[in-house]
């Protein structure tokens, strides 16, 4: 009976989910080289960050304030397997974190079972990826039967339609994992009211599941912040840090479930996806309008952005890309960065508002939950898509050298 009242909640939600592209090409794209721009000489990185070596676990002073950052190095693979050897980690959902963190979880020799109605979209990509019916791969209600720990990596709207048949199976003794406090934060919009006798965890990628995968295969591993929402146990805290060092972060930085979705709803609005998209069009438009051809507004808009100066952002930090620029440029940017900052401040503070407020959250659960969430979705993505700037840039990324025949 739990099987078939979960299934019928999991269709519900999961088959208006889109599945992303990158789910199903399962391919690492290797970064181009980029050029710099101007003649200026890049000044030598400053050190940002100090650290001592405090118990296994970094102090670092971040521009004056002291945090706690704990890291992959102090949790060695044997160490993970000692620490997990009596869990099975029950991961339900194959979204694109249940595909990056769940292979880094098998790579890594942890007992992983994956959750997912049978015969899915998702089930067919865990066929691809490995995972063996009735030996790692099962519904979701045996999948949850067998785990101690639940990581709970559907979608939030799915997490939302599901609650009601997967809230009985948490029984005492499991732990409840997240990677987004979504659920439990908005509980009186998900209804996702976790039970009093369980450990309640987060750790949450500062990235898409597609870049958690890839920077463990590298090697490397992807920065992830970590909470405890509810401790039961006493060894919350030392148990969300090996997961998260397991799913494959290289540091781990201490916030709370609150924290963690307000900042990461606000990002998604803003600089990391919204604004800047925002932004890309306000600039590509008055280009053209001021009789600008589409390559050129494209170039100087999006193509030298993401080619060439914000990797140098990404490597050594503002004051590095704008050493590598003309003083032109330079003295440009610095006039009229704070002109910007002042005019879009009013709309970051109404961005934050809306998120604390639950506005934003409201929205999402509501739109994502529709019969026609898909054909929605994919009407959006028609007008984005045949926009100008972005059939410009398409033409523009073919005569990149590695997209050359």
């Amino acid at each position: 009976m739990a099987s078939r009242s979960f299934s019928r909640a999991l269709r519900s939600s999961i088959t208006h989910q889109l599945t992303s592209p990158a789910t199903q090409r399962r391919t690492l794209i290797s970064a181009s080289k980029y050029a710099r721009r101007g003649l200026a000489a890049p000044l030598k990185p400053a050190s940002v960050a100090t650290y001592q070596q405090t118990r296994g676990i970094k102090t670092i002073d971040f521009a004056g304030t002291k945090e706690v950052v704990y890291e992959r190095e102090d949790w060695p693979r044997e160490k993970l397997l000692e620490y997990f050897k009596n869990d099975t980690l029950a991961l339900i959902g194959y979204g694109s974190q249940g595909h990056g963190q769940g292979l880094n979880l098998r790579d890594n020799g942890l007992n992983v079972v994956i959750g997912v109605r049978k015969n899915g979209q998702s089930w067919k990509d865990a066929l691809q990826d490995g995972w063996v019916p009735g030996t790692n791969l099962f519904d979701v209600d045996e999948a949850i039967s067998k785990g101690t720990i639940i990581m709970n990596l559907l979608s939030d709207a799915a997490q939302s339609e599901t609650w009601p048949a997967i809230k009985p199976q948490l029984t005492k003794g499991k732990t409840l994992y997240f990677s987004h406090g979504f659920s439990p934060v908005f509980k009186d919009l998900t209804k996702v009211d976790v039970p009093k006798d369980i450990d309640v965890i987060l750790a949450a990628p500062k990235g898409s599941g597609r870049t958690v995968r890839s920077l463990f295969r590298e090697g490397r591993g992807i920065n992830s912040s970590v909470a405890v929402y509810q401790d039961v146990t006493g060894k919350a805290e030392e148990k969300v840090i090996a997961l998260g060092v397991a799913i494959g972060s290289g540091y781990l930085y201490k916030t709370t479930f609150e924290k963690e979705v307000f900042s990461d709803l606000y990002g998604e609005r803003g600089c990391l996806m919204g604004g800047i998209h925002g932004m890309f069009l306000a600039q590509y438009e008055v280009l053209r309008e001021r009789g600008h051809s589409p390559s050129e507004a494209f170039n100087e808009t999006v193509e030298e952005a993401t080619q060439s100066l914000y990797p140098l952002i990404a490597a050594n930090g503002m004051d590095w890309m704008y050493a590598a620029c003309s003083t032109t440029a330079r003295r440009g940017a610095i006039d009229w960065s704070g002109r910007f900052k002042d005019t879009l401040k009013p709309v970051f503070n109404d961005l934050y508002d809306s998120v604390e407020a639950g506005t934003e959250t409201k929205r999402s659960l509501e739109f994502n939950s529709q019969p026609d969430y898909r054909e929605k979705y994919e009407q959006e993505m028609k007008e984005i898509r045949e926009l100008e700037i972005w059939r410009a840039g398409k033409a523009v990324r073919q005569l990149r050298p590695e997209n050359q025949i």
